[in-house]
């Protein structure tokens, strides 16, 4: 069998749909990758047999060109994730800010109100004190 038949053969066996499905069903990769090796285990065989040295290396090509697109798609999630925490930080910020407004005004309001009684209750001890020292002169 010549190398493009045992690699469209093994291209068919290897379902991009039926891996995410078994993805989407817990079956880890190591699972996955695992069973099609057994189930394709002939024609890989067949497959190493006929690779020259060229073909390796075009596979380990293929293998960091691999790594790069699974570094890429992390750096993307990690950046979604980043982007989500920080979304979610902003929102808690925002919730902080409007709180502690509502406490500013709150306390502002006590205060105001709070030193006006304060100040009747400082002029009127004041003048008592002053009356009574004039009572006992």
């Amino acid at each position: 069998m010549s190398i493009s038949k045992i690699l469209n053969s093994l291209e068919k066996s290897w379902e991009r749909d039926e891996i995410l499905l078994n993805i989407k069903k817990g079956l880890g990769t190591d699972e996955i990758v695992n069973e099609f090796l057994i189930n394709n285990e002939r024609q890989i065989k067949e497959l190493n047999s006929l690779l020259r040295p060229e073909d390796i290396e075009l596979l380990n090509q293929v293998e960091k060109l691999s790594t790069c697109e699974s570094k890429l798609i992390n750096e993307i999630n990690n950046l979604n994730y980043l982007k989500n925490n920080e979304n979610n930080h902003i929102m808690n910020k925002k919730k902080i800010m409007q709180s502690n407004r509502v406490s500013f005004n709150k306390i502002s309001s006590f205060m105001i109100n709070w030193s006006n009684k304060f100040v009747v209750i400082a002029l009127l001890t004041i003048s008592a004190i002053a009356l009574s020292k004039q009572a006992w002169a």
